[in-house]
């Protein structure tokens, strides 16, 4: 990831904390494994599910850094994708950065809104004829909605991969928007950026 100067100083000690306590964890795996009578394959399966918390954290942080400079309205985004994963409504939404996107953007309709997490439920809301294709926000502002987005060629063969997430990655190899993505299957919420994708916690900005 990019270096980014961004100070959400408690976000930072939970983290440490974690992280010392995951390697604590490992340590004392290390120690035990020595002895025969332990197995060791449950408390792998609890570092395991440590570690993917701690990712899914660090992401939720990093997804702050990256949206701060470039939107005052993460906070209702915030809200956004929280009431949208807990009822599953599957929505695309694309933060744009300092990369123009014109050329990479079919682009949809008109809104030129002030970003609210109200108007954003209800573009996305099941039905609404505005729910599919990404909406673009720029700065404070819902731009557009229903605008289709590139698609990524790298998951073509996998079944698992959405096209939601698709496009996601697509627009994000070749900018540097990120893009949040909220899926309509299981709720979880992940951002694209750089042509990865980083699942998250519905943070609270």
């Amino acid at each position: 990831m990019d270096k980014i100067n961004c100070d959400f100083s408690p976000m930072k000690e939970v983290l440490k904390d974690d992280i010392r306590r995951l390697i604590a964890n490992l340590q004392n795996n290390i120690e035990a494994i020595v002895d025969e009578q332990n197995c060791l394959l449950g408390d792998f399966e609890k570092i395991k599910e440590e570690f993917l918390s701690i990712e899914m954290k660090a992401a939720t942080f990093y997804l702050n850094c990256y949206l701060s400079p470039f939107t005052d309205k993460y906070p209702e985004l915030s809200t956004t994708v929280q009431n949208m994963s807990r009822l599953k409504h599957g929505g695309l939404i694309v933060i744009k950065r300092e990369d123009s996107l014109e050329s990479l953007l079919s682009p949809g309709i008109s809104i030129g809104a002030d970003l609210t997490h109200t108007l954003l439920e209800s573009i996305f809301y099941p039905g609404s004829p505005l729910h599919d294709g990404a909406v673009l926000v720029n700065q404070n502002q819902i731009v557009s909605a229903t605008n289709v987005l590139p698609l990524s060629g790298r998951f073509t063969g996998d079944k698992k991969m959405g096209t939601r997430h698709r496009a996601a990655l697509g627009l994000t190899e070749q900018s540097d928007a990120l893009v949040l993505v909220v899926s309509e299957e299981t709720g979880r919420v992940s951002f694209a950026f750089k042509g990865e994708l980083y699942p998250v916690t519905t943070w609270v900005g």
